[in-house]
Parts: C-alpha cells; structure tokens; sequence
C-alpha cells in the first residue's frame, strides 16, 4: 500500500552542549578581537563581538542569514512582534527585513559572540531535494523570520568551521562542505519544512522575497502594488496578504521603512539634512516626513541626528 504523506525528517541531534557553546565563543573571540562584524575568509560567513548591552534599539535592513549566539543575548523587533535568541536559541532571516535590534545581555569580560552565515536560497534549494525527496511538507507560519532552539550539531559543525579558515587550502577546499553541512542540519531541524521554502522558487515566500528586493532596490520610488502583484504572479489581495504574513507590515508600511532608515543613514554618514535627506529618498513633503521620523525613531530629525552623533553612533546600511 502505497501513501502520499510527507513527514518531516528525524532531527539529527539535540539541544547544544554547554561545553561545544563555550569552544565556538573562544573561537569567535580570536576572530572578532574587539568590538564589531568581522568578515571571515570563507564567503558569507562572519564573527560579531558587542561588549555593551543597549538601550537604544539599533535599525537596520538584514538579508537572510543563520545567527548562531555563543554568549549574550540580543532582542529583534519586527513590526510589534519581538524575538528573543541567545546560546540557546539560533535566529533566521528567510527576505530582507527592516527590523529594530538592541543586545541585552554583554559585558567587556563577556561580550556578545555571535557566529553569521549568509543564506542562499539556491543552495537551500538544493540540499532540499535531498532532505525531502518526497517534497517538502507544508508549513503554516510563512514569518520572513524565525528563532529555534540551537541544535548540537549545527553548534558543533561551526566549531570545526571557523579553523579551517587559518589555512587557505583548507578553506578553498573543506569549508564548503561544512557550510553544506550545516544547511543540511537545519533543513533536517523541526523548522526544516520552513527553511525549504526559503530555497522553493514557487513558494510564497520566495516570491514575497522578489517583491522585497524590488521594494529595496527602488524604494525611493513612488510604490505601485499592483505591479509588484504581477511580479510575483499573484492577485492584489493575496500579495498584500502574503506580503504581511512574511514581514508583518504591509508594503506601503515596509517601504516607509526602508526610507527613514536611509533617510537616518544620510544624516549622519553624508551631512546631508532633513529636507535633503527626505527628498533623497523619496518624500514630497519634509512636514510629513518629519511627522513619520519622529514616530519611528521617537525624536525629529534634527534632534536625533544631533543626539546620535554626540554618542558618535553609526549605521550599518545592512
């Protein structure tokens, strides 16, 4: 007899070891020696050092990535929707994701240390075959981002990754079977049938991420729904509402944005001021525009541009 069911692979191993999260936060502090994002040898991976927990919520636009934490903890804010991660918990972005992050656990002695893998979806993809031959079963939460318990073997996998980095045959060689490696441990993970979607080219969420990148590259742009709706192949009604359940804003809201992130990002990098910087990205009118600045960042632009600049803060345009 034969059946049509779809069930998910075993997970591979279980919950992270104290012992393998204390090896990989040793690693990344040789890697990431003081405070910031350090690009590793192998493409698309990175290490992070913070020593200071924030008050200040931090924005940024992030691509789809894996975050493996190995001493501290930070906050992510996606629209009203808050996720929590740390040793414990691994982070996933699936789109680009306009989103409001502050660390909330880190000392000098014991900095935030986190391990960054860029995803690719063609990659994903690719392993997915394997892991669901079958097909991929469906998942009903399509949230452009997600936290999950951190995975011993995954955990494990970068600690033998980031060494093979100090020889550059082993690196050229070893280290993207390990990358493999590790999309394979998360595709064979409880939220496995979510992180093939990222990689299914006919999936809601992938087309949502099409819409996103048009959104991103031409956000300066008067938006016309209807014609990101036809980009993706979908109605109007259902993209406005896959588009909220992957990034829980609408695309009006997302664009909105994605332009005073910039806007910020241009008064304090480029010198430019409000009424530049608002017309640089797309405002016709500086009065509202200072109306939606304040909302979001809590103060006028000229005052927190001023007040940011006192506690020499940067912007991170990703």
């Amino acid at each position: 007899m034969t059946t049509n069911s779809r069930p998910t692979p075993a997970l591979a191993t279980g919950p992270a070891s104290a012992h393998t999260v204390k090896k990989l936060a040793a690693l990344l502090s040789a890697y990431a020696p003081h405070d910031g994002r350090f690009e590793l040898p192998v493409p698309g991976t990175h290490a992070i050092r913070l020593s200071n927990a924030t008050r200040e919520m931090t924005r940024a636009t992030l691509q789809p990535m894996l975050c493996v934490v190995a001493q501290g903890a930070k906050t992510i804010l996606l629209g009203r929707e808050v996720f929590e991660y740390d040793a414990s918990r691994m982070l996933a972005f699936f789109v680009d994701l306009p989103i409001a992050g502050r660390v909330t656990r880190a000392t000098r002695q014991q900095p935030f240390l986190c391990f960054r893998l860029d995803l690719d979806p063609y990659r994903l993809a690719e392993h997915a075959l394997n892991v669901f031959p079958n097909g991929v079963p469906p998942s009903a939460n399509t949230r452009g981002l997600f936290t999950t318990a951190s995975q011993e073997g995954i955990v494990d996998a970068v600690t033998r990754l980031i060494p093979l980095m100090a020889e550059p045959n082993d690196a050229r060689l070893l280290a993207p079977l390990v990358v493999d490696e590790i999309l394979v441990r998360l595709l064979r993970s409880p939220v496995g049938s979510r992180v093939a979607q990222m990689g299914r080219a006919d999936s809601g969420l992938r087309r949502i991420g099409r819409a996103v990148i048009e959104i991103r590259d031409h956000f300066a742009q008067p938006l016309a729904v209807d014609d990101l709706a036809r980009l993706v192949h979908m109605s109007v009604s259902s993209f406005h509402q896959h588009f909220k359940a992957v990034t829980s804003m609408s695309p009006l809201q997302y664009q909105k944005v994605l332009r005073l992130q910039e806007a910020r990002r241009l008064m304090l990098s480029n010198m430019l001021d409000a009424r530049s910087a608002s017309s640089e990205v797309g405002y016709v009118s500086p009065s509202q525009f200072s109306r939606e600045y304040t909302r979001l960042f809590g103060s006028a632009p000229t005052r927190d541009i001023a007040r940011l600049r006192e506690e020499d803060f940067t912007v991170d345009r990703r």
